[in-house]
């Protein structure tokens, strides 16, 4: 049985590396890409602080995406790829990282209370088939160092997972 071993927040590059460690532990021996992006999406939430959502969209189709496993409110089913900062992350196939969503046009609010976000792109052979998605109550929560370690997690997730099947 895998535990969540408590982290010091305050040391991002403590922080990004020991939660590597751990997912990579809670991943071994899994592939299947939907329970890995659930337990990322918990281990997300429990540890890294002033979070108020993390999960996953994936592509359904060419054009849109679908909500996946996350942690917290309940969220906006479908984006179109191209809107809101998900569907950008996925059209410009780059880590979006957004201090202040009231700024970002086309930001697509499925939860009022979020002020800053950043969604990682999950590319596998070059394409993209999904994000990684946090929201943050805080402006300017995420910063250079959040969008390293949380790039390396996407990239844990997608080595240790098989390709999604649809």
């Amino acid at each position: 049985m895998f535990a969540a071993q408590a982290i010091d927040h305050h040391d991002k590059s403590e922080l990004y590396s020991e939660l590597a460690t751990q997912l990579s532990a809670l991943l071994e021996g899994e592939r299947d890409p939907i329970a890995n992006a659930a337990n990322l999406s918990a281990l997300i939430h429990e540890m890294v602080p002033d979070l108020n959502w993390a999960g996953f969209y994936f592509l359904q189709s060419p054009d849109e995406l679908v909500l996946g496993p996350f942690q917290g409110k309940v969220a906006c089913v479908r984006i179109a790829v191209g809107k809101g900062v998900c569907g950008a992350a996925v059209a410009e196939r780059r880590t979006m990282l957004v201090p202040d969503v009231h700024e970002f046009p086309g930001h697509i609010a499925c939860d009022a209370a979020s002020r800053s976000e950043l969604v990682v792109p999950l590319i596998r052979n070059d394409v993209v088939f999904g994000v990684l998605d946090l929201d943050s109550p805080l402006p300017g929560r995420f910063d250079a160092d959040d969008q390293a370690g949380f790039e390396r997690l996407a990239a844990i997730l997608v080595e240790a997972s098989d390709p999604i099947r649809r």
